[in-house]
């Protein structure tokens, strides 16, 4: 059966997909607004092509810093170095985020950091794979200052290497013209790639409070999840290998202690009344409770338990029954 249309007296109706065979098409309409609105349209389609770069970009920076962390849950040990392998996977993530930062950073000056703030979601990520590094090498927090530093090394890093990366390939469609005049290649002039000598450092992304904030939110659940690694795999919490404070006679400290101290230190702060504090502060209260009954079960009844038991933490919800 046809799918074409008919009208009320049975009459299959005409189809106009466009213009009439031989018919003119009718002209734009133009007046003294079409310019502005023109404008309009050339400024809409450069924002939606820069935030869809952005996102791009932010997914691969918060997949690589995943990478990073799943890699750093390796580490047995706090307060000590990392291992060579685990240092070399990260380093070399590292140079990957750097260059996709240094692609978005001129895309994020001004106004346009925070026009695109929730498109680059993927800094609480990279904040909290660095302090989770931080922490395992230092035993310490990482303040916003450092990880400003960082990130803004990351991304002068990743611009020399595109610009470095830019003048290889002029230096290569240049070298067939070069070869053609020895008697100007043998004159001692400079060369024409050379860098001039006051440029400007290339733009980096700005890293908010928020972004600190909301990485070391997430920083409490890797503390958790290599707690209880550790935990499982040694039979014995992780502790930092001096006693704490540098005191003779003072216990080592522990991770149960610094998750403690992380939790108070978000309680003291002033409480953000929003959906998305709200869930991570809950998160971070529970990721604190459950290192907290580790670290009782591990003292009180260590003794009972074998070698390479693995804490199961929904056996010890309150309220469960014995």
């Amino acid at each position: 059966m046809s799918g074409f249309k008919r009208d009320r007296s049975g009459h299959a109706k005409r189809h106009h997909d466009g213009p009439k065979q031989g018919g003119a098409p009718k002209p734009v309409v133009r007046n003294a607004y079409t310019p502005m609105f023109e404008r309009f349209r050339d400024e809409l389609d450069e924002h939606h092509d820069r935030r869809e770069r952005i996102i791009k970009a932010s997914r691969d920076i918060t997949a690589l810093s995943k990478k990073i962390i799943f890699s750093l849950q390796r580490v047995r040990k706090i307060d000590g170095d990392i291992p060579q392998d685990i240092a070399k996977e990260m380093n070399a993530r590292l140079n990957e985020i750097a260059k996709l930062l240094a692609i978005i950073g001129p895309e994020t000056q001004g106004i346009n950091r925070h026009r695109y703030a929730y498109s680059l979601r993927c800094l609480e990520e990279l904040v909290e794979a660095l302090s989770f590094a931080h922490y395992l090498k230092t035993q310490s927090l990482v303040s916003m200052d450092e990880l400003t530093s960082v990130t803004d090394d990351l991304a002068r890093k990743g611009a020399a290497a595109e610009d470095e990366a830019m003048a290889d390939a002029d230096d290569d469609h240049r070298g067939a013209a070069e070869g053609h005049s020895k008697a100007d290649a043998a004159s001692g002039d400079p060369p024409a790639t050379a860098a001039p000598q006051n440029a400007s450092p290339p733009p980096t992304v700005q890293l908010t409070e928020y972004d600190y904030i909301y990485g070391l939110f997430d920083l409490s659940g890797e503390m958790m999840r290599f707690a209880t690694t550790t935990t499982a795999l040694t039979g014995e919490l992780a502790t930092s290998s001096s006693a704490e404070g540098g005191l003779p006679g003072s216990r080592p400290r522990t991770i149960v202690r610094d998750m403690q101290d992380l939790g108070s230190l978000f309680e003291m702060l002033p409480q953000q009344r929003n959906k998305t504090w709200d869930g991570k502060m809950g998160v971070l209260r529970a990721s604190v409770a459950k290192v907290e009954r580790l670290g009782y079960g591990i003292t009180v009844r260590g003794s009972e338990r074998e070698k390479g038991w693995v804490p199961d933490m929904r056996d010890e919800e309150p309220g469960s029954p014995e």
